[in-house]
């Protein structure tokens, strides 16, 4: 009898708290993902990057500087199957009119 009650009140606290942490809003990595297109272009630099990004033209490899996973993706708009996860620390080429979040 005190396991169930027990239970009914971790269910029920957890009901509750449920809503606030679905209201969180995410946090931005922290740090810089940073792109190379070619050597006649600038470094494409995004700091903090939060939600989806589209790679610049001709994007040709990608840096992870910050403390969170990347996900790389084939398509712009962050849609499509995931290609890549890229750690904290790590670079990888990537598709030319892809796109990633952090």
């Amino acid at each position: 009898m005190k396991s169930r009650l027990a239970f009914a009140a971790l269910t029920a606290a957890a009901v509750a708290i449920s809503p606030l942490a679905a209201a969180a809003p995410a946090l931005a990595a922290s740090g810089e993902v940073v792109v190379y297109s070619t050597e006649l272009q600038p470094l494409y630099v995004y700091a903090n990057p939060n939600g989806c990004q589209n790679l610049p033209p001709a994007a040709h490899q990608m840096n992870n500087r910050t403390d969170a996973d990347v996900r790389l993706y084939v398509y712009p708009g962050c849609i499509g199957p995931v290609a890549w996860i890229l750690k904290p620390g790590y670079g990888v080429h990537t598709p030319p009119i892809g796109s990633f979040s952090a």
